[in-house]
């Protein structure tokens, strides 16, 4: 479940559009409004508005989009009921509102417009409301066990436009470069490959590298307006960690190496020995022993008393 805010000043705009016949609408619920046509419900809206003129933005309508795998368990009266438990949340209440379904898209989703002046013409706090949003949604979705949807990867790209089009090519191209690449320079040249420039932003007249940005079919987008895991800081992180995983990498092979040849002196040197330092499987060897035995060997010699001996 995901829910899109916009905010406006006119009812008229989003009536028409959470009620257009064309996308086969299905009004679920409403509460304080004349629905004998769209203008008795626009001018419903708007008398109560005017109780409040310091609201400049009365209009709120939110989308809630639901997963396309949970379209045969959504019934009206179920979104019906998610949408109250969302809309009573976000403090959405005592106020005007109309809840209608559409059915153009092939996932479920409902339309939210209410008043953001109350019925007692006080106003409906918006502060902070995308991020109470955000986890509202998350929270409903667990209640009624709905399918969630991770981060982009459910996104249908044949259906984006640009500005967007652009910017999932920018989101795919990193997801794949990112992790494979131990350097800016590296991921720079990785990129220019599939027609995006990167830029990087300084503090002030420094060389200090405070953000960056990608570039691509004429348009610019921040790192982390991409996907908030490609901020300057969050790449900068993980090519590091490339580097020091390749480093540790290649540093276990050499001790390996270094292991082996070790074991193929000790043998060679037993073999010349006639065998009597040769390590068979099962032959009894003690590993601590053997240990205990080198660390003898190389404590050091007593040093050399100089001068005069009392």
């Amino acid at each position: 479940m995901m829910a899109k805010i916009v905010k406006g000043k006119a009812f008229k705009g989003a009536v028409n559009y959470i009620l257009d016949k064309q996308k086969n609408t299905e009004i679920v619920d409403f509460d304080g409004l004349r629905v004998k046509s769209k203008a008795s419900i626009v001018q419903s809206f708007v008398t109560q508005a005017s109780l409040n003129s310091r609201v400049a933005k009365p209009v709120c309508h939110i989308s809630l989009d639901f997963s396309a795998q949970d379209k045969d368990k959504l019934s009206n009266q179920l979104m019906g009921r998610i949408a109250h438990d969302y809309m009573k949340q976000m403090g959405i209440v005592n106020t005007q509102y109309i809840i209608a379904r559409h059915f153009d898209k092939e996932h479920p989703h409902i339309h939210l417009v209410y008043n953001r002046v109350d019925n007692n013409g006080k106003t409906i706090t918006d502060s902070n409301d995308r991020f109470r949003s955000e986890k509202i949604c998350k929270e409903l979705t667990e209640k009624y066990g709905l399918y969630f949807a991770t981060g982009k990867e459910n996104v249908k790209e044949h259906r984006l436009k640009e500005p967007d089009k652009t910017k999932y090519e920018i989101y795919n191209s990193l997801k794949t470069l990112v992790p494979k690449c131990k350097s800016w320079q590296q991921l720079i040249n990785e990129l220019q490959k599939a027609g995006i420039k990167t830029e990087f932003k300084t503090k002030g007249n420094s060389d200090e590298v405070q953000g960056v940005r990608f570039q691509k079919n004429g348009y610019l987008f921040n790192g982390s307006k991409v996907d908030k895991m490609f901020s300057y800081s969050k790449i900068d992180y993980q090519l590091e960690q490339n580097t020091r995983i390749q480093s540790a990498s290649q540093f276990q092979g050499q001790s390996h190496s270094s292991s082996d040849a070790v074991v193929s002196t000790i043998e060679s040197v037993g073999s010349a020995l006639g065998g009597l330092f040769d390590i068979q499987p099962g032959s009894g060897y003690d590993e601590n022993e053997a240990e205990y035995l080198r660390q003898q060997r190389l404590k050091k010699k007593p040093k050399r008393k100089f001068g005069r001996q009392i």
